[in-house]
């Protein structure tokens, strides 16, 4: 997803949040569910993830500053690494609370059917915002990654975190409707307290996920092993090419990898003809990765004091 396209998977999440949020609410009133009151508080959080992954999405299109003159790209993985810690406080410690609390002291519920009515139709509309993710998600997702793994390479942010987060509303509604089912059923309503239970521990362990895989890329992510390659490859047809140095590259956002590099060349050129060469690997560079930003080549023997083989190892 580029800069400028419409983030089609935040709106059909703030939509779809928004109405079941008010749908919830309503149901908490009429009920007195833990359950309902646990993903009342969870939708809430949610639409408010989707006005903060918006914000980072337009405030990562500013023009590069003096102040910032990489741009403002990283904003995207701000915003979502801040979705992640509101999923953790407001909807997760918070769904714990209520539910361990009306463990200790249960209160009757009251029209459960109101209940059960709002989480099926919560299901539908969590179900079809999943559903616009997951089809965004395809059109980037590495053919036969598995859905984990996109997660973890993902370089768009916001993907990742509707995909987590309906995802973890759909198993949070089996755990209210559980709750309240059971609560109904068997005429105890600590089972609707352990539902909520449920909703927090499943919120919980999605905002570690999404906290983890946002720290990595504000600390900033390496060009995949076939971007790399792309690299390497562009660089190397170019004549007079005698080795590559050094490689580093930085994805410093979803949509600009800046690439840094050295090079050796053939000795005998001339200045001009070095400038044009790499001016030609840049371009090169640029046409078979678009998402590339900055691009910095040097021309280097690397026989320099402290000058280290090729790109960092794994660590």
């Amino acid at each position: 997803m580029s800069g400028a396209e419409r983030p089609t998977a935040v709106l059909a999440a703030l939509a779809s949040n928004l109405g079941i949020a008010v749908a919830k609410f309503v149901a908490f009133l009429v009920t007195g569910s833990s359950s309902m009151l646990a993903e009342s508080l969870h939708s809430v959080a949610d639409t408010t993830n989707q006005g903060l992954l918006l914000l980072g999405h337009r405030r990562a299109g500013h023009a590069a500053t003096r102040q910032h003159p990489f741009g403002f790209g990283s904003e995207r993985y701000f915003w979502s690494f801040v979705v992640a810690v509101l999923l953790f406080t407001l909807g997760g410690l918070f769904a714990l609370y209520e539910g361990i609390t009306k463990l200790q002291a249960p209160e009757a519920l009251t029209s459960p059917e109101w209940a059960i009515a709002v989480v099926l139709l919560a299901m539908v509309l969590e179900g079809a915002s999943l559903r616009v993710a997951v089809r965004e998600a395809r059109e980037t997702r590495r053919e036969g990654a598995t859905w984990w793994e996109f997660v973890r390479d993902t370089k768009t942010p916001e993907t990742a975190v509707v995909l987590l987060e309906d995802t973890a509303a759909e198993v949070g509604l089996v755990c209210a409707l559980l709750g309240v089912g059971l609560s109904v059923l068997t005429g105890d309503t600590r089972f609707d307290a352990v539902g909520s239970i449920g909703v927090g521990i499943v919120l919980g362990i999605v905002a570690v996920v999404l906290a983890m895989e946002m720290r990595s890329l504000l600390i900033g992510e390496s060009a995949e092993d076939d971007e790399l390659e792309a690299i390497r490859d562009a660089v190397a047809e170019e004549p007079s090419f005698e080795r590559l140095i050094e490689l580093r590259t930085m994805y410093v956002g979803p949509d600009d990898l800046l690439v840094a590099m050295r090079v050796e060349l053939d000795a005998s050129l001339t200045f001009d003809d070095v400038a044009a060469r790499l001016d030609r690997m840049e371009t090169r560079i640029r046409d078979r990765l678009p998402a590339t930003g900055q691009v910095f080549i040097e021309a280097d023997t690397g026989d320099g004091p402290g000058r280290s083989e090729g790109p960092v190892p794994d660590s």
